[in-house]
């Protein structure tokens, strides 16, 4: 049985090692967003996501630490958490990974006229989750970033850009 004090300590020392952790990846994903251009609406959302994951990693070591759940039920838990929530977020995470990777292709960018589907405009917001289109006649359209990955997509303002950086001729 762990002491009082190695409780103590272990927990201090989990906590602080998992914000440092957290904190570190934090700033190299939010380096990655702001040099793709993402808005700060975006980088909020990447660090809150990783602040909530780093939450339940200290609360189920603590609980590891006290004792209070042991090994097996400790994995367990983590084990039937982890696909509830993978099942319940398919949808949100596919949209989030297609949208850092529209970023960081530099497919899509703000003010880029483009064209998906019947909808055409020009791109006013660019979130994790989502992309908003602005037609000519005034109307928004909310388009998730997994369909405008799928395609087809076309970018009447980016083939310039994307041609020098994909040296397509």
């Amino acid at each position: 049985m762990v002491s009082e004090t190695g409780i103590v300590i272990g927990s201090i020392t989990l906590v602080v090692g998992t914000f440092a952790i957290e904190e570190s990846i934090n700033w190299i994903i939010g380096r990655a967003a702001k040099n793709a251009k993402a808005g700060r609406t975006v980088i909020r959302d990447i660090r809150a996501s990783l602040r909530v994951v780093a939450a339940l990693v200290v609360a189920s070591g603590i609980l590891g630490l006290t004792g209070a759940a042991s090994e097996f039920t400790l994995l367990t838990f983590s084990g039937v958490g982890a696909l509830a929530t993978s099942l319940a977020l398919q949808t949100s995470l596919s949209n989030i990974i297609s949208g850092i990777l529209l970023f960081h292709d530099g497919v899509i960018r703000l003010n880029d006229v483009v064209e998906y589907g019947a909808v055409k405009g020009r791109v006013v917001r660019v979130a994790l989750r989502n992309t908003w289109i602005k037609s000519d006649s005034g109307t928004l359209a909310v388009v998730s970033n997994s369909n405008l990955s799928n395609g087809p997509l076309i970018n009447h303002s980016a083939t310039e850009r994307l041609s020098k950086k994909y040296a397509i001729e």
